[in-house]
């Protein structure tokens, strides 16, 4: 920068202005051009009018004194603007390690608090302050991820806890039965087929808990294949896997389904829709009811089962769509 100041000020300034002292005392100002153009245009030749050579002189010996005086406020303008620089860059580096420190401090609250947050401790949050920027919009993003880490993390505790329990329960009853039948000092042929009935019963029980779980697993993946889908034929499938566990009930299975095309895995559509007939049985009245439809409106497509059980309260629909989730919150 200082190389370029140095150019363009020496290329504008090619005239200096000598101060001549005669001999009569008087002084005379001659400007000198120092590229060798005559002053005013007019011939280097003696005379004392203005832009003239003075009598006596050699306008080479002008041209010399000039071409020093010259370099000397070149080199005085370029040592004076260095000083100044040097100043200028001192000040704006100061200023800008003072910006960058204000600027950069939420960046070091967002990075020792990440650092800070486990597994264990999901629950703190960043939490900035301060103007709405870029920083305080990265921190309600970490903030957002944070909490959604956390609600998945609770949820694989629960969902541990809760699979723990429901195969904990079948397991012991397969035990029970198992070694009630092994201490029974007169037990009989018919007494170890229900003791093995029951135990096989108990298998199938936990088989059914295994495949739920496989499923809530490839559910909770993502949908690996879709493919249309008659909903009212995957409808017709459950209900004729449900007829038994209704009978036992007197339960009346009423169905109006009409064709309902959708996309998607029909293993994971199957299973919900076995899952919600299974529950409207299980969570009926003697005598009571289940109501399955299916049908196609303005382009939506809708399956809409009832039965004639107890009403879930309002504050409690939320929690429904929460794994091993029950109403009383009771387990067999």
């Amino acid at each position: 920068m200082l190389a370029i100041t140095y150019g363009l000020v020496d290329q504008t300034t090619r005239s200096e202005s000598l101060t001549l002292v005669q001999p009569d005392g008087t002084g005379v100002v001659v400007d000198v051009d120092l590229d060798g153009a005559p002053p005013l245009g007019q011939p280097e030749t003696t005379g004392d009018g203005p832009g003239l050579t003075p009598p006596g002189l050699d306008p080479a010996e002008l041209r010399d004194h000039a071409a020093q005086q010259h370099t000397q406020r070149m080199l005085t303008l370029l040592g004076q603007s260095a000083i100044a620089l040097g100043i200028m860059t001192l000040v704006s580096v100061v200023l800008g390690w003072i910006v960058a420190t204000r600027a950069l401090r939420p960046l070091r609250a967002i990075t020792a608090t990440t650092r800070r947050i486990t597994a264990e401790n999901l629950d703190e949050r960043l939490s900035l302050d301060g103007p709405r920027d870029e920083l305080t919009e990265l921190g309600d993003t970490i903030d957002g991820l944070l909490t959604r880490l956390d609600g998945s993390f609770r949820a694989q505790r629960i969902f541990v806890a809760n699979a723990s329990h429901e195969l904990r329960t079948p397991l012991a009853r397969q035990r029970t039965v198992a070694q009630v039948a092994l201490d029974d000092p007169a037990a009989t042929i018919e007494s170890l087929r229900t003791a093995h009935e029951r135990v096989l019963a108990a298998g199938a029980q936990q088989e059914q808990i295994i495949d739920a779980l496989l499923t809530l697993a490839r559910g909770q993946a993502g949908v690996r294949s879709s493919e249309p889908i008659d909903l009212a034929s995957l409808v017709r499938d459950c209900l004729a896997h449900s007829q038994s566990p209704a009978k036992q009930q007197n339960l009346t299975l009423d169905a109006k389904l009409s064709p309902a095309s959708v996309v998607g895995d029909p293993r994971l559509i199957e299973r919900l829709i076995a899952n919600l007939l299974d529950n409207a049985i299980r969570y009926n009245r003697p005598g009571g009811s289940v109501h399955i439809s299916t049908s196609t409106s303005n382009g939506m497509v809708e399956l809409k089962i009832t039965n004639t059980g107890d009403t879930v309260p309002e504050d409690s629909v939320d929690a429904l769509l929460e794994p091993f989730w029950r109403l009383d919150r009771a387990r067999t």
